[in-house]
């Protein structure tokens, strides 16, 4: 019988799961091994949860019947291995949230184009006026939500860290936009790793649930092919048509979904998202829009009016004829090819910063195509550097100051600044929203 639960860390995932423990009666405590945000410790000073911050206590913390660990907490670290040992239950967020929730639950993932399909169909639902959630990745914490019983669905944004802690947790519609190598470093450099947490989206769920996902990802669709049970599938494809009776694809200019005999069509310059890669998204969010129950006119009206996402080809100014973009959430090799594959001009791009074992091959086209200058930004570039710098033209820089200064040396009107830096932002960044506010920053000063 679980008594004492324990949370680590201590950001919007802990905070929110701390708060379901001590709605449902539990006896609470959360540690983090950094220092709590200011506005995360307000909220456990009024909740009455106790909590430290420094460091773990690990005598508290190995008093726990159950522990909600944060994402962000590898499974390799000492303290969860030990817990494991000691036979404690170690869950993630999303999971605790699930087993104190009827709630229909919509969930997303994917290497790229997650964030952007959640928020496009959060838009489409609440557009709607359908009462729906937005959890996980975005939006507020899945638990802190569910502790004040606020939606009827939920709308849940889920990274592969996050799905490694669910067990009974079931996504009623499940969205695998593709699966493209990223963060190997956390799984042993063994991107079949990777793939198979992707894949943990579908557990628990029933026959009658909804699974959609990108078939012009190779390695999904292989997946897809060789699973023993698979709930409904709707495959999506940009190249040509579902072999199933279910799916969305391109039909000229046309995007066409078909599901539950009926069939959508809207024409790609009505969707307000703009790139191949958009067009994707839009496939997986209608689809789910239509089981959801909503009828032509308000998928269209949502398609039509949704507005940009930050960080993610987010247009933010043009300044003497120089359009600057911020792709700072391309944190992948993939997200950078769809980000520099949209492009129309001549490319000024920054990239770099915490590498992921990334292969840059694959971006060697486009770039021999549409780059005319790399500015690699960064502690360590040696890896941009080697990957590119027989291709185009590259400056190794260290700081974003310094990216910008290189910038404004290359830039003339006609030319595009992209900063889609294929690597995580944590070198120099706090995370990749703020190394995006901070590129805005710098722009618009300029």
């Amino acid at each position: 019988m679980v008594r004492k639960v324990v949370i680590l860390g201590g950001g919007e995932s802990g905070t929110g799961a701390a708060i379901l423990a001590k709605k449902l009666g539990y006896d609470v405590f959360l540690s983090d091994k950094g220092r709590l945000g200011d506005a995360y410790r307000d909220v456990l000073e009024r909740e009455g949860i106790c909590w430290e911050e420094g460091g773990h206590t690990e005598k508290k913390i190995l008093a726990a019947d159950l522990v909600v660990k944060s994402p962000g907490i590898p499974d390799s670290l000492p303290l969860v291995a030990i817990l494991r040992r000691q036979g404690i239950e170690v869950i993630s967020e999303i999971e605790w949230a699930g087993r104190h929730s009827d709630a229909r639950m919509i969930c997303i993932t994917g290497s790229n184009g997650k964030t952007t399909t959640t928020l496009l169909l959060w838009h489409l639902l609440n557009r709607a006026g359908k009462d729906a959630g937005l959890a996980g990745n975005v939006g507020n914490s899945l638990a802190a939500q569910v502790a004040t019983g606020s939606h009827k669905m939920y709308v849940v944004e889920l990274s592969s860290f996050q799905l490694d802690g669910i067990y009974h947790f079931k996504a009623d519609i499940a969205i695998l936009t593709n699966i493209t190598p990223d963060h190997l470093d956390r799984y042993g450099y063994c991107f079949e790793n990777y793939v198979d947490s992707k894949f943990r989206i579908l557990n628990n769920m029933d026959p009658q649930g909804l699974f959609i996902f990108g078939s012009d990802s190779g390695c999904v669709q292989e997946k897809v092919q060789h699973l023993a049970v698979v709930p409904e599938t709707a495959a999506f494809t940009y190249t040509g048509k579902p072999k199933s009776e279910n799916g969305a694809w391109m039909e000229g200019a046309e995007l066409v979904a078909r599901l539950d005999c009926r069939e959508f069509r809207i024409h790609r310059d009505r969707i307000s998202l703009r790139g191949r890669h958009n067009l994707y998204n839009a496939m997986a969010a209608v689809l789910a829009a239509m089981r959801i129950g909503l009828n032509d006119e308000e998928i269209a009206d949502g398609l039509e009016s949704f507005p940009q996402v930050e960080h993610r080809l987010e247009t933010v100014a043009v300044k003497k004829g120089v359009t600057y973009i911020n792709d700072s959430k391309a944190t992948n090799v993939d997200s950078a090819w769809y980000a520099l594959d949209s492009m129309t001009g001549p490319v000024v791009w920054i990239a770099g910063g915490t590498d992921k074992g990334n292969d840059y091959l694959t971006l060697e086209a486009l770039v021999k195509q549409k780059v005319k200058v790399l500015v690699a930004m960064g502690t360590d570039n040696q890896k941009l550097l080697q990957a590119f710098s027989g291709i185009c033209p590259v400056e190794d820089t260290h700081s974003l100051a310094a990216a910008m200064e290189q910038v404004q040396r290359y830039a003339v009107e006609g030319d595009t600044v992209l900063l889609s830096p294929c690597c995580a932002s944590f070198d120099l960044f706090r995370n990749y929203e703020d190394r995006g506010r901070q590129f805005k920053e710098q722009v618009n000063k300029l």
